[in-house]
């Protein structure tokens, strides 16, 4: 069979925790999602294709050109909880045309399996993991049509809603997602400092309990040393990726696989960096020191607060004394340290959130973010919440029911625009003084990253609106449609 996969563009929201101007310059990520399920499509023998239409800036009109060449036997997206709404329309617009069958699959299909293809748009979900789910189902597809045999799918029978059971899966199964799918060398993340670009998942999970994490105390299951350097090695021969940034929710977390996965990648010596995210906690001084020789060049530490009792309050199991001592050992081995703030945690006042910022600036990271709390879904914050008021806003948000709005955060006695303005200030307070700005400006290794980094300080100096309001016309930054390129490029732009 013949299946098309489509990464749509997504527009800024009022329920989500970062500002529009911080989405805006998140970066352009490669849908590792949709290129899982392309490459167990291909194992299986079928043919696929992905088109990223948020990095292509492509129009519903220009991937329904594109499709209607390639003549796909069935359409996949992927679905997140905040993106539910636009998918859908991308799903409706693309089928209506092609008369093909949508599978969707993603976060959300977790949390909300049958909400998710409860539209007539959607025909199947995915519920968890594409492993067995989509051999089993393009199987069926092509012969015998019992859907109630494949594992881990949400579908209709006779105008009712089935769930089938999943099968338990090993991350290690996986093979390496289907890049030669996707346009490598226009990824990018805000601190992208070389091209090509690209992120890599190692692991699913993390065992601890963060009250504000959707994956806390979730079964930790990870790759092999081995296969993880095998996947290294064919994005840097294959793709030309000279920077991977890893995107597991906790890298560190087993130090004895962490240590072996630096000795193999310090044995390789490839021109090569990268980056992770960790907790303060899983790190130690000779770990952070086999990192540096194995090409680490920065790490995005969760530290949320400065203040102990908030520390205690999230569950978050640190010591600010811990968090100063990781960063004083990343800063004399040259390790870019950035940090993972929160606004508006429990208790917070406009005072705390000053403190917040004083306790960053003494840290002196190369970079902060200052996210407003919200209860996401299967966060235990959002189980409370739930429990609490007897309304669950996303489950309403997914079957329509409800405007687009900031969740409510019955935890502080600030207001949801009080968060919104701090937060704001918080960023420019940080990220504004001299001291700072010239050495940003004194480490950026490409006009890439310092044109980058230059519009987003801007923007949010002068365009970011002290509270959120919606933004339809919203695109996320892409700095790949311009005259000339970047010395760290390692192939060809696309043509504009």
């Amino acid at each position: 069979m013949r299946v098309g996969l489509v990464f749509n563009p997504f527009s800024y929201k009022l329920h989500e925790e970062n500002l529009r101007i911080v989405q805006r310059y998140f970066g352009l990520f490669p849908p590792l999602s949709l290129a899982w399920v392309a490459a167990i499509a291909e194992r299986a023998g079928h043919t696929a294709t992905i088109i990223d239409a948020r990095t292509l800036q492509l129009t519903k009109e220009e991937v329904y050109d594109r499709l209607r060449e390639f003549q796909p036997d069935i359409l996949g997206f992927m679905m997140t909880t905040y993106m539910f709404r636009e998918t859908l329309e991308w799903a409706r617009f693309l089928k209506e045309r092609l008369k093909v069958p949508v599978l969707v699959g993603g976060y959300n299909l977790r949390v909300y399996p049958v909400e998710s293809v409860t539209p007539p748009e959607i025909d199947f979900g995915c519920v968890n993991s594409a492993l067995y789910t989509v051999p089993a189902l393009l199987r069926e597809l092509e012969s015998g049509r019992r859907f109630g045999d494949v594992p881990g799918l949400v579908y209709k029978e006779n105008g009712r809603i089935v769930v089938t059971d999943g099968i338990e899966e090993r991350f290690e199964d996986y093979p390496f997602p289907a890049r030669h799918l996707l346009p490598n060398h226009l990824y990018a993340e805000f601190p992208t400092e070389r091209k090509n670009f690209t992120v890599m998942v190692t692991s699913k999970g993390c065992p601890r309990g963060c009250l504000f994490c959707e994956a806390g105390r979730t079964a930790y299951n990870p790759r092999s040393p081995e296969t993880v350097i095998r996947e290294v090695q064919e994005c840097y021969t294959r793709y030309g990726i000279r920077e991977i940034d890893f995107f597991d929710y906790e890298f560190l977390i087993d130090r004895k696989r962490a240590h072996r996965i630096m000795d193999l990648l310090i044995e390789q010596k490839l021109d090569l960096t990268w980056a992770c995210r960790a907790r303060i906690d899983s790190t130690t001084p000779d770990l952070l020191e086999k990192m540096k020789r194995a090409g680490c060049n920065r790490i995005y530490f969760g530290i949320e607060s400065g203040d102990q009792e908030v520390l205690d309050r999230v569950h978050k199991g640190l010591t600010v004394q811990q968090i100063r001592d990781t960063i004083g050992v990343c800063k004399d081995l040259g390790i870019k340290a950035l940090g993972f703030f929160l606004v508006g945690v429990p208790g917070e006042t406009r005072q705390s959130v000053k403190r917040l910022v004083k306790f960053a600036k003494t840290l002196d990271l190369e970079y902060v973010q200052f996210s407003k709390l919200t209860a996401k879904p299967l966060t235990p914050m959002w189980r409370e919440l739930v429990q609490q008021t007897g309304y669950d806003y996303w489950r309403e948000y997914i079957l329509g029911n409800v405007a687009e709005q900031a969740l409510p955060r019955p935890w502080t006695t600030l207001s949801n625009d009080e968060i919104d303005e701090l937060a704001r200030w918080a960023y420019v307070k940080y990220h504004s003084r001299p001291s700072f700005l010239v050495k940003s400006v004194l480490g950026v290794r490409s006009f890439d990253e310092f044109r980058r980094k230059f519009y987003a300080f801007l923007e949010m100096v002068f365009r970011q609106e002290k509270t959120s309001k919606p933004a339809p016309d919203f695109v996320a930054f892409n700095e790949n449609r311009r005259w000339f390129t970047s010395p760290y490029q390692k192939s060809p732009r696309l043509p504009p």
